[in-house]
């Protein structure tokens, strides 16, 4: 440690930050540096970041905007900070969530340690078994219309740490380079894709929503994951009731409920019958309704559960189709294989949690993608898809393990 320097950061806190950015790995920001390129100089680099951290030197670079296309057809917009500047993120991160983490709720799932989305829809999946409605909530661009006073007075309310206090408040001040080169300089908002920018988010929301929840509404359980949240409660009175506090409670907090996708929800099964004009809601991936589901004696019932949800689902099989295989015709199944298994298994691992069968379906999608390519490969299956597909049946039933998804879906024959 340099005592010369007016703030006590190491270099072995610059240096922890850098590994972990480079394993997040990421693309160039407004400099157009990557990764590689700063790697190419890397001790200069990290030893300049380092003088200016320090020193109170360090002015954070524009954030590169770009826009990323929703399934909506929509676009949400993406703020990408240089690779320095991320490293410097990092570095304020790892020294402030230690200090904010045992404030948190436990039932705040989103970007923490030792939590997860899945942790999340397991909880809510138990929940709407034991409360009959669900307010289904939706902040509108909350990302956006963070209040930088109110963000700065939870901040101070849980460091006098000097350098954090300062690099924070500039982060949020930093300008946005859009995609025509002008620079905008934010009064509001943290830009999504920014290191420390979750981590601020869940401070804002812990005490716009979580912290107030717990004292207005202590018997109402939720969850949350960053901007979505689902509350459980015992009637639709308090459920209309809980909407109707939310919406003044986020106006206070500079936010805005979205009239049409905050919902009030019933968890309609085979216990709960009664006529209600909304009994769905989504909810990280997941859609939550009534499905008919079959007990351990074999029975039918309705059930209250999560599976895949469509817009997920479409997103899927968008992507495989995406893929192009038809056009690779001088690809082998096995390179074919190597390539996509690592989603494959990422969209298991995620969406196969809950009502597997659901997923099932979809991965069965990349089955017939499969069969197409076969068509456009060999000669004697072009434009016989029938014949394709027995040819794929005889592959899967000799090597159920060359595609993730076929041990899962092709147990049986």
């Amino acid at each position: 440690m340099n005592k010369a320097k007016p703030f006590s950061i190491s270099k072995q806190q610059v240096w922890s930050a850098y590994k972990r950015v480079r394993a997040n790995k990421g693309s160039a920001g407004f400099d157009g540096q990557s990764i590689e390129s700063f790697e190419s100089d890397l001790s200069n680099n990290l030893y300049k970041l380092w003088n200016r951290l320090a020193s109170g030197s360090y002015l954070p670079p524009p954030v590169k905007r770009v826009e990323i296309p929703k399934a909506n057809g929509k676009t949400r917009s993406l703020g990408i900070p240089t690779v320095a500047d991320r490293v410097a993120q990092m570095v304020a991160k790892e020294a402030l969530e230690p200090l904010l983490e045992p404030h948190f709720h436990e039932d705040s799932y989103g970007y923490r340690p030792n939590k997860s989305a899945l942790n999340a829809v397991a909880i809510a999946r138990k929940r709407c078994w034991r409360y009959n409605w669900a307010l289904e909530l939706d902040i509108k661009a909350f990302f956006d219309c963070i209040d930088h006073d109110l963000l700065m007075k939870a901040v101070c309310h849980h460091t006098d740490n000097p350098w954090l206090i300062l690099y924070v408040k500039r982060w949020l001040k930093a300008s946005v380079a859009l995609k025509d080169g002008t620079l905008v300089n934010p009064e509001k908002g943290t830009p999504q894709g920014g290191v420390i920018s979750p981590l601020l988010a869940n401070l804002y929301l812990h005490y716009a929503f979580d912290f107030w929840m717990q004292k207005v509404f202590p018997d109402v359980p939720f969850e949350r994951y960053a901007d979505d949240a689902v509350c459980h409660c015992r009637s639709e009175a308090e459920a209309v009731q809980l909407r109707e506090a939310l919406e003044q409670r986020f106006i206070e907090c500079g936010l805005t409920l979205h009239p049409d996708k905050t919902k009030v929800v019933y968890c309609k099964d085979v216990d709960r019958p009664l006529d209600f004009p909304v009994t769905s809601f989504d909810f990280l991936g997941y859609t939550f309704r009534p499905r008919l589901s079959k007990n351990r004696h074999g029975k039918y019932f309705v059930n209250f559960t999560p599976a895949i949800s469509n817009k997920a689902a479409k997103a899927i099989r968008s992507e495989v189709k995406n893929w192009k295989w038809n056009l690779r015709p001088g690809d082998s199944l096995s390179s074919i294989a190597r390539e996509s298994n690592p989603k494959i298994r990422g969209w298991l691992n995620y969406y196969a949690r809950f009502c597997p069968s659901e997923l099932h379906k979809v991965l069965a999608h990349i089955d017939r993608r499969l069969v197409l390519w076969a068509t456009h490969k060999y000669k004697s299956l072009k434009g016989r898809s029938r014949k394709a597909k027995r040819w794929l049946k005889q592959i899967i039933s000799r090597d159920r393990h060359l595609f993730v998804h076929w041990s899962v879906i092709h147990k049986h024959g």
